[in-house]
Formats: C-alpha cells, structure tokens, sequence
C-alpha cells in the first residue's frame, strides 16, 4: 500500500485530531434495546452479523466496502493535514456509511506521538459509532511493517529482508508480537502486515520488504508473523494481512506494478506456496497484488480470488484490494468502460473492501451504481459486508471500541530495545573475514568511521518509516547510528573516530589500526525504490579503493535495501551485509564487530556477482548454456554466511526411507561446534531430484533450523517436512494441472552428509 500525496505533502506529518473537537470517553458501545442480537457480546459471531445484515440498507452496505485515508478527514480534506475537520468526517463516516480508515506512510498526527495516534482513532471511532444509524465502528489500518513505523519513538525493527537473514522463526514471530502490542495501544485494529511475497528480482523497489528469494523460508516466516500479530498478546486483537496476493514480485521489467508473466507451473509450486503458508497460519485478511500476471490484474481476477483462495485453500476472510487498485481496473488496465464496472468486476471477482484514496466520492456512488444495476447480486454484496462485520466483530470493535490514550506512549515508546537489538544482531551476515580481521581485538586502538551510512539514521531505518518514503525531513527519531554504535560502546582504550569528507576518511585511515566504511543506498518505497542497476554507487566504490589503497584494514558495511554489486567493496578485508537494521541498528552491528556477539545471520537470498543476471535465485533450473553468467554464479549464493567460530553439519539420517507423499518426513542432522567460542548453527535442509521431468532445480528447501552450540558441542536435531513439499505440477509446457509428488528417489541434504529418500 502506499500513500499517493502531492510531492509537497508526501513527506510532511499529518496534523492531529484536535481533542477538543470531540469529548472522547473509553466506555463500550452500550447493548441496545431488546432484539438487537448483533449489540449483544453474548450471542455468536454468525448470529449478530446476520442480525446486522437484515438491519441494514442497501446504501450502508455499500459504504462498508470503502476504506478511506484519514487525509481525506483532515484540514481542508484536500490532504493538507490538520485537525480532523467535522465537515468531512460527516461526508464520509455518517453520509458514505465508510466501513474503514486507514493511515498510508506518513498519514499520522501532526503531533505524532504514540497518544496523539490513540485519541485521533479513538475520535474518528466516536464519530462512526454515534453518527451510524446501527452503531457499527470503522476498523483503522495501518502498514506496521517493522514495528509501528508510522509513529515517532516506537521501535523499528529490521525490514523483513533483515528478519528472512537470522532464519530464526521464534525471533521473528516476537517482534510481530511487539508490533501487535503497539498497534494495538493506538487503537489501529488491522495490521498490513506481512509480506509474503518472493525477493527473486533485485530491481524491484519493494525487495526488501520480503523475507527471502525460498518459498519455504519466506512462507515459514510470513505464518510465524500472523501468529504473532494475531496472538492478542496486548489483549487487544489485531488483524494481520497476507500480501501481495499473488505473484506481485516479479513484474517483467523489475519495476514495481509492472505486468508479470508467470507460468502456471511456477506460480502454483514456487509463487503460491508462503501466502498458502500465511493463509494457513490464520491470517484474518488478504490484500490483492496491485499488478496484473499473465494479462489478468490480479484485482480482477476470480481465479485467484474465489476458485483458488476460497474454495480451494478454504479462506474465510477480508480481501482488500491494495491502493485505488478497484478503479485503476478502469482508468489504467481497462478492462471495463466505466468505475462502476470496475467496481463490479473487482468484487465479483472477490474483492470485499476497496482502498479508495484518493478518490471516495467516486467509488461510493460507483459502488451504488453498480448494485442498483445489478451488476453485483444483492447475494455477493451481502456475502462481502458479511465478511467485513465479521473482521469487527472478531476484533472486538462492537463491545470495546476504544483504546486508554493515557497508556499508550508507555506501550509503544522504545518499547522492547533489547529484542530489537537482537533482531538486527541476528540479521547481520558476516560475508567476507579475511585473516580473521573480525572481531576487532586488543591491539585496534584507533577506528576510522567513514562512507555515507555511517552517522545516517535515516537511511538505516529504511523506507516506510514515519513517512511513506523514508523519516521526513527535519523529523528525528530515537535510535543509534553505526558511528554512535562503535563509538558510544568501544573498549577501554580505543578510540572511534567519525569523518567530515572522503578525503579526511583516507587521510585518518593512514594512522588508523582499522576503517569501517558503512555504504549503501538511499532509504525509499516502491517506485522510489526500483533500481534498474543494483549496483553500489561509483563515488562509494571509489572511496573504498582509495582506503584500501592505504593498506590499513578495511571492514566494509553494506546498509542497502537489497544485494548490491560491490566492486571493489568486495574485496577488502571484511564484509558485513546490515540490511536495513532498524533503529538499534548501531548498537548491533558494534556488538558484532567488537566482538560481544558471534555473527549468525545468513543470506535469504542470492548476492550478485554482476548486474544483469536479474531475476537471480539459487533454485534457477539447469540448463545447457556455458557461459559466463548463464547458470548459478552468485557473488555469494543462498545461506551464505561466516561465524566467528567454525561448525560441522552431518550424519543425515532419515527416520523411514520410503514415504508416501502423504506423509512426514523426520530427519535427524548431527552438528558440532569444532571452535573455540559460542555461536549460532543455521542447519538448512535440501532436497533434489535424481531424475526430473519436469525439470527441477538442483535442490529445494524444505526445512531449517537455527540451532545454539558452545564451543566444542556436539548435538542431533531433528527436523521435520511434509512431503507434499515436493510436489510439482506434472505435465508438458502448458500443463495446469495441480502439483503433486513424483514417486522416486530424492537426495536429503543437510551439510556435506546426505540420505537417499523414496516416495512411493
């Protein structure tokens, strides 16, 4: 989702409800009278939002489809921020019936504060409830994607691409869980959260917003996630949404909301499976891929939205298109000659709400045509709004509508540092350790800092943090720099040095005993963000030249929202890929490079070696080309990544040789710490095929776990796989049938051991 504001205001925060505008109380909506089900907590879900749905008008349901930006509430409504303006809010909340807000990047208070949040939702709450008829309440979305980012002081989490590196699933779901809990305190009920997309393209502006190029790290990951938003650890639910459904990832040309052509046989075994993933683990809603595949925009397609996602994965909840999509269906694909078309082949096809902005007025009375047309049946519109009561009711928003503004600054500001400073810790891949220059020992006394990302908080965060973009200009947030990190933690008798230019960085270097230089790219969101050349900048390589021309040791840190070809910056003495690591970002790496932590991360992806080789993944299929890029060739492939100590993975072994595909498959690995200190053992596990047709990759992930080890331990784990994780779709060329298990012999790897598995 984005926020589509004049370049004037995309970067400016949004002014707050002003408190005085409406008296708020925290008390429940009160029961109604005799006979009212639907306002009694007692009765079932079903029962009240049948009760509701005989209740309502043909116009209050249609305004249940609109989710509203809450820009269009405030100042002159025109997006120019303010107080929210009680002229609008009747227009939209009490004349269009809207059954939801949201805030896009940057769409917060003008005083944005974790309170400022609560007593704005809590307003545009009372405003819905007390002017609605039937006292139905708006759910309020927000895109909570590394922790509430919209919301000055909150912790920032690495982005999901940092989170996909530590390849740690318990980790993972507990930042969602602190998320969940500052979500909540704010009263912003649906979280558009997580991603559960493929990083298979590196020029694609939103790469980093996946966890990883495997769809079984991604699709683990992405479930772990709606568990965790989902947990009602504050008490309070929260929604999570499963995005982009499906195939958003790989537009031809890399660029974001570009076409894609996928075909089916790997859109059904290789695209689908993490939202199969997420949808599975519970996820409360789905938001629809703004783009279109194989010809057909993903918003208007009833395959993907009702055959496949209904009826066959047995999907209960709210699908919501992503922003403007219903009415781009008409105005930019058009596949239909007028909105109230669009409107109809968007939730025919399954679409249940509609991301208006910027265009409301619009949509509701094209809604409103399109039913009275009966373009859509009374039937499919009473099936969508049933859905979207559903949500409400499942989130409490008929009983407990309201959130305590007076709690919320304590729950969400800096609110779990130390899980945040794990989080990136454990996002961090060590790469490169040549002569083992890290960790830095006794004899470093002076460090030089240098290279744009070093004192640059900003582009640590990443995009989608208080602003759609990146932090807004003149806006400061709490948290710790590369050069603060190093310098504010740096042992008795060293001495961190921060620089003004590349030339004071090489001329520091000349006395110094090691030089960090922290590089990268700028901080953006989707368009912003695509980069047709994934390449480090040519001003960063030259300036890591010229310090490694100073022969002093020079230890590379890569700030970037995807993989970068690195010139030069590949070949110095170490390399540390950070990703965006959030606001504790500084702290984690000076533990890593000082040594208090032992590097774990490893690549959710592939690094290239060379531009041009987009998209790029380890699962490429064999082919009969030998030149020089036509096969695998990353600079470091999949589940690279060093430790500070050195481990042993073998001893495959398989609990029963032969299976059906029906059936688990349990595998016990013996790993070993051989070194001297303490670490973190990734154990991944692959399957190939001995013999394929159709053609499959050369191995697949089908489990993995992060595993503790001290020094000099020995221990068996054991993992476990459905084998219906083998499954591809059979057939020639056009095939569309559905995956299955080929019976045969497949190879389990894990390390260097391996045991040959039948599937019967």
């Amino acid at each position: 989702m984005r926020l589509l504001n004049p370049p004037t205001t995309r970067r400016r925060l949004l002014a707050p409800a002003l408190a005085g505008v409406l008296m708020l109380t925290l008390t429940a909506t009160p029961a109604g009278a005799a006979g009212e089900r639907y306002l009694d907590p007692k009765a079932s879900t079903p029962a009240r939002v049948a009760d509701l749905l005989r209740r309502m008008t043909v116009e209050e349901k249609v305004g249940q489809l609109q989710q509203i930006a809450v820009n269009r509430m405030q100042g002159d409504c025109t997006w120019s921020g303010g107080a929210l303006n009680e002229t609008c809010m009747r227009e939209v909340l009490a004349d269009q019936h809207a059954g939801s807000v949201l805030s896009g990047g940057g769409a917060a208070p003008a005083v944005n504060t974790p309170r400022a949040w609560a007593e704005m939702v809590n307003a545009i709450q009372r405003y819905a409830i007390e002017n609605s008829r039937l006292r139905i309440p708006i759910v309020y979305g927000v895109d909570a994607v590394h922790g509430h980012n919209n919301v000055i002081g909150a912790s920032i989490f690495p982005h999901q691409l940092g989170l996909g590196a530590t390849w740690n699933t318990a980790l993972n779901q507990r930042t969602a869980e602190s998320t969940q809990r500052a979500v909540a305190a704010t009263g912003t009920t649906w979280n558009f959260s997580p991603v559960a997309d493929l990083a298979r393209d590196q020029r694609w502006g939103r790469y980093y917003e996946t966890y990883a190029e495997d769809p079984v790290l991604a699709g683990t990951l992405a479930a772990g996630a709606v568990t965790g938003l989902q947990n009602r650890v504050s008490g309070r639910p929260v929604a999570a949404t499963v995005k982009h459904f499906a195939g958003y990832s790989e537009p031809f040309n890399g660029h974001d909301r570009a076409p894609g052509d996928l075909s089916p046989r790997y859109l059904q075994d290789t695209i689908l499976p993490p939202y199969k993933a997420a949808v599975d683990a519970g996820a409360l809603t789905v938001m629809v891929n703004s783009g279109a595949v194989n010809g057909i925009p993903a918003t208007g397609s009833r395959w993907l939205l009702t055959d496949l996602l209904r009826d066959e994965w047995d999907f209960k909840g709210v699908v919501v298109s992503d922003w403007n999509d219903v009415r781009l269906l008409h105005t930019a694909y058009h596949i239909t000659d007028s909105y109230a078309g669009a409107v109809a082949a968007a939730v025919n096809a399954g679409v249940d709400m509609a991301m208006v902005p910027p265009d409301d007025r619009g949509f509701h009375q094209a809604a409103l045509d399109a039913v009275n047309q009966r373009l859509i049946s009374k039937k499919r519109l009473d099936q969508a709004v049933g859905r979207i009561l559903t949500l409400k009711f499942q989130l409490g928003l008929f009983d407990n509508p309201y959130v305590d503004p007076a709690a919320a600054d304590a729950t969400v500001l800096q609110a779990d540092r130390p899980l945040n400073r794990q989080a990136a810790t454990e996002s961090l891949v060590l790469l490169r350790n040549s002569g083992g220059t890290l960790p830095f020992g006794a004899s470093t006394k002076k460090i030089v800092v240098a290279g744009p990302q070093a004192d640059n908080l900003t582009d640590q965060v990443g995009g989608w943090t208080v602003g759609w973009q990146r932090v807004p200009d003149g806006v400061t947030i709490p948290g710790t720099t590369i050069l603060d990190g190093l310098r504010d933690t740096a042992p008795a008798g060293t001495t961190v040095v921060g620089t003004s230019s590349p030339d004071d960085a090489v001329a520091q270097a000349e006395s110094a005993d090691a030089v960090v230089v922290a590089v990268g790219n700028r901080a953006a969101a989707e368009g912003e963000a695509d980069m047709p050349n994934p390449v480090l900048a040519p001003d960063q390589q030259d300036l890591v030249a010229r310090l490694e021309a100073t022969g002093t040791p020079v230890i590379v840190v890569v700030v970037s929202d995807r993989p970068l070809v690195l010139g030069p910056a590949n070949e110095t003495d170490a390399l540390l890929a950070a990703w965006n690591p959030g606001s504790e970002g500084g702290n984690a790496i000076a533990d890593v490079l000082y040594g208090r932590a032992n590097p774990s991360g490893r690549l959710p992806v592939s690094w290239p070696s060379q531009i041009g080789n987009q998209p790029l993944y380890y699962q490429q299929l064999p082919g009969t080309n030998g030149g020089v890029g036509s096969g695998y060739t990353p600079a470091y492939p999949f589940g690279a990544g060093l430790s500070y100590t050195t481990f042993s993975t073998g001893g495959v072994a398989l609990a029963s040789g032969t299976v059906r595909a029906k059936d688990n498959v349990r595998v016990t690995v013996t790993v070993s710490n051989t070194g001297g200190r303490a670490g973190d053992l990734v154990v991944p596990v692959y399957v190939g095929q001995e013999v394929a047709n159709p053609l499959a990759p050369p191995r697949r992930l089908v489990a993995f776990t992060k595993v503790p080890l001290a020094a000099g331990e020995t221990r068996t784990v054991t993992l476990n796989f459905p084998a219906s994780r083998l499954a591809v779709t059979p057939g020639d060329m056009i095939s569309t049938e559905s995956p299955r298990v080929a019976p045969g012999r497949y190879l389990v790897t894990a390390g260097e051991s391996s045991a040959t598995l039948t599937v019967r």
